[in-house]
């Protein structure tokens, strides 16, 4: 049997079984500046990496956004930053609701 990492378990459990309710934008912010994710991101203006509005507007209508970006901020992954390749930072909490939270808060930007 093949087994999933902590958090992916945790995330998939929190997105079958937690309500759909309103994004907490206070706590999103919060985990977002805890994990140094404003250093190359903005909700609307371009840094290094795209801004968070714009985010949401790639994955609007992809029914597979919230899985795609719980891994992409959950998994050690690496990123193209001016034609170089830089580790992508994950967010500092395992907690599956405040994932599941900033994901939903990132999608309706």
């Amino acid at each position: 049997m093949r087994q999933l990492s902590i958090p992916a378990c945790l995330v998939a459990l929190a997105l079958q079984t937690a309500p759909a309710l309103a994004a907490d934008e206070a706590d999103a912010m919060t985990l977002l500046k805890d994990s140094r994710c404003t250093k190359c991101h903005d909700v609307a203006k371009q840094k290094a990496g795209p801004p968070f509005a714009k985010i949401a507007a790639k994955y609007q209508g992809d029914a597979d956004a919230k899985a795609k970006l719980t891994r992409h901020v959950t998994v050690a992954s690496e990123v193209e930053i001016d034609g170089e390749k830089e580790p992508h930072g994950i967010v500092k909490t395992r907690d599956a609701a405040r994932i599941e939270n900033l994901i939903g808060w990132i999608l309706t930007r």
